[in-house]
Formats: structure tokens, C-alpha cells, sequence
């Protein structure tokens, strides 16, 4: 087992270990136990893309989801969230995507609005979210509404958020539009893509010892520094002939080795 892709081991379950639920690692190499399973469709959200089995978290990650999605469907021309991949049913690697989404802590949730709550399961594998940017995410573009500033700052309000991912246009874009208390902006970090979904990180439980948090943001709103990222979309800096190299990235798939010690449990576990 230790030699074997981890994905190949973790993308065969199709339910959640029957343990107590704990999350083990970090959200890039790790995995959960007593996973639950975000129901198909909800009186607030519907989850996406079943045939993917990535509706699966830690039950505080699934409480979320609800409770976001309440917050959701009280905004005019939605009726809640449609989530898309949370995790596979035991975490781990994922057999495509994701190098995260791996301890049951992330959520992807669509930008397009969920104004019905009757999907079909053909129509979840098929229709697709809207995308929220212009100018390759320098600027969000007509989709983007004050519903989406208003779900997005309820979701970094819950003291259960670490971060949220955003295409840089999106944060800039909150940023001028706040008025009120901006310390949620903390949570709102710019990053690549990000403008069909946000991308949802979750703290580690508490007591949960095996789990690894990801250090906090920067102090501050994180305005000035969502706005250079604009500034370099619009106007790519020249490469810096000093600058130190890259790391390289590492190469090679994840293997049980690579895991904590208690993801071997989590797979053998009923």
C-alpha cells in the first residue's frame, strides 16, 4: 500500500469510514475520518457533478454549507447555493482536480445564482456556473452582482473561515464597494481562476490534533495587495533578472507514504 497512488487508493471508496469524523494533515496531503455526505438536494442548496462523489466532509464543513446557504437564499434572486466538489467520501488525493479538498475542509461554491432547487441529475452533470470576470479577472464583469459581495462577505464573517479564494477583480471589486466594517476582507484572498466558484477553506476543527491549519492571512484588508494583482494583470511587470528561481515543484503523485500514518486506518476502516 505505501508504494501505491494514494489518489487510486482514496478515489475507490464510495462512503465515509465509520469512525469517530477528525481530519488528518494538511488540505494539499492528508485525509478524514466519519466523513458525511452532503445531501444531493436541500431546502437551500443542491450539490453538483454527483457522478464525481465529492459531496463529502467533515460534519462541520456540512454544517456550513447549510447555514451559508440559509444566508444565501434570503438574497433577492436566489433561493441558496449550488456546491460544487467539498471532497471524496474518505479525502485524500483526488483521482482529477484538486491538490486540495483533501481533509474535508474545502468547498467549492458555484457564482452562477441558484434560483432552482429542482435540478435534475442529468441537469447537474451538464449545465455549467457563469464567470464573474473581464479582463483576465483584472475586473469582475455585468454577472457580477451586490447578492455575490453580500454571500461572500457572510461567508467570511463565519468564525469557522480561514480563507476564501477569488479572482483578484472580485476582492478589488468588494473593496471599493464596503462601507461598513472590512475586517472579513482579511479572510477574501486573491488567486488564479477562481471566477465560475469560490473556493471555501475551513479552520480545523477544534481537538482536532492531527490537523493542520494553514497560517493565517496577512494583517490587514489585503486591499492594496488584491489591487497590485490587478495592476500586474493590466500591466505585467518586466521579469526581474535578479530575482531568485522558482522552487521546483514537486513531482510525482502522493502514495500513502507521503500521508499521515492515520489515513492507512481511515482506508481500512468499514
Amino acid at each position: 500500500m505505501q508504494g501505491i497512488q494514494a489518489k487510486q487508493l482514496f478515489g475507490k471508496k464510495k462512503s465515509g469510514s465509520a469512525q469517530q469524523a477528525e481530519p488528518f494533515g494538511g488540505y494539499s496531503k492528508g485525509c478524514f475520518a466519519g466523513g458525511e455526505r452532503l445531501a444531493e438536494t436541500g431546502p437551500t442548496w443542491q450539490a453538483m457533478r454527483l457522478s464525481r462523489n465529492r459531496n463529502w466532509g467533515h460534519p462541520d464543513t456540512i454544517d456550513y454549507i447549510k447555514t451559508l446557504s440559509r444566508k444565501a437564499a434570503a438574497q433577492p434572486g436566489w433561493n441558496g447555493l449550488y456546491i460544487g466538489d467539498i471532497s471524496q467520501p474518505r479525502g485524500g488525493p483526488m483521482l482529477s482536480g484538486h491538490r486540495s479538498h483533501q481533509i474535508g475542509m474545502d468547498i467549492d461554491i458555484w457564482m452562477r445564482p441558484a434560483d432552482r432547487l429542482n435540478l435534475s441529475v442529468t441537469e447537474r452533470e451538464n449545465i455549467s456556473s457563469i464567470s464573474m470576470r473581464r479582463a483576465k479577472g483584472a475586473y469582475t464583469n455585468s454577472n457580477w452582482t451586490r447578492q455575490h459581495h453580500e454571500i461572500l462577505k457572510a461567508a467570511a464573517k463565519d468564525p469557522r473561515t480561514a480563507r476564501i479564494f477569488v479572482f483578484p477583480g472580485a476582492k478589488v471589486q468588494m473593496c471599493n464597494d464596503e462601507t461598513g466594517d472590512r475586517a472579513w476582507l482579511r479572510k477574501v484572498r486573491p488567486w488564479w481562476g477562481h471566477h465560475y466558484h469560490f473556493h471555501v477553506r475551513l479552520k480545523c476543527p477544534a481537538n482536532a490534533k492531527g490537523c493542520v491549519n494553514q497560517d493565517l492571512p496577512p494583517e490587514g484588508d489585503g486591499c492594496a495587495d488584491a489591487q497590485q494583482w490587478v495592476n500586474n494583470i493590466l500591466n505585467p511587470p518586466a521579469p526581474d533578472p535578479t530575482a531568485p528561481k522558482p522552487k521546483p515543484k514537486p513531482r510525482g503523485e502522493l502514495t500513502m507514504a507521503n500521508l499521515p500514518g492515520q489515513c492507512v486506518s481511515v482506508l481500512q476502516s468499514n
